[in-house]
């Protein structure tokens, strides 16, 4: 693994700084936070990172390769390039995570006319939901904006992905704040449909994975 330090320096032998100088710039850890989802495409990025410029997306992606944060690939599918995470770059998960729930209290006004896209929920459930465990292995869905998004819980713990064709038996869809409340457990089941929510399945399977209240109890 190649690590360059990056240009602007904080100049400090700390763990911390040091990070800093590689994902610290603005836009790089949102770029980190895409590629978390899966790889995609230049056009794909800067789709889902409303209000970044062309060039400075090249440039953040640019300052996160020569780090070896980030690595650029051939998909087979389309035959074009396509940004991944490199192993190291993928151990930004787990502080990726950490930044998304001490995030909590900053989530509860709800989105204010902020931008939302239905894949960042990906993250944010993987985020909220890792130490999840259930006796007998069960699936759901958590649908908001344009995703619905896949989580598999059993004793192990819980794997999130986006749905792909086939939708779980039990899916839950409401707005973001809806449905990040329920998922971080702020919201119960009854609160999160008296919210707006729309339940199609079992609420016991929500119950399971989210390990939050039913309405029904």
């Amino acid at each position: 693994m190649r690590v360059v330090v990056a240009m602007r320096s904080y100049g400090q032998y700390c763990g911390l700084a040091r990070a800093l100088d590689v994902v610290g710039s603005r836009w790089s850890l949102l770029i980190v936070r895409e590629l978390l989802v899966g790889p995609a495409r230049y056009g794909e990025l800067l789709a889902g990172l409303p209000g970044i410029a062309t060039n400075l997306l090249a440039a953040r992606l640019r300052e996160l390769e020569e780090a070896g944060v980030v690595q650029r690939t051939l998909d087979t599918g389309s035959n074009g390039v396509v940004y991944v995470l490199t192993p190291w770059g993928r151990e930004l998960r787990d502080t990726v995570a950490s930044l998304v729930r001490w995030s909590t209290p900053l989530m509860i006004s709800g989105p204010q006319g902020d931008t939302f896209h239905g894949r960042w929920l990906v993250v944010a459930l993987d985020a909220l939901l890792r130490d999840r465990r259930t006796t007998r292995p069960t699936t759901i869905g958590l649908a908001a904006a344009d995703a619905v998004v896949a989580v598999h819980a059993d004793r192990t713990g819980t794997r999130v992905e986006p749905c792909g064709g086939d939708q779980p038996d039990t899916v839950f869809r409401g707005e973001p704040a809806i449905v990040l409340g329920l998922a971080s457990g702020m919201l119960t089941v009854e609160q999160a449909v008296a919210a707006g929510g729309v339940l199609r399945g079992r609420e016991a399977d929500l119950e399971a994975v989210l390990g939050v209240a039913s309405s029904t109890r």
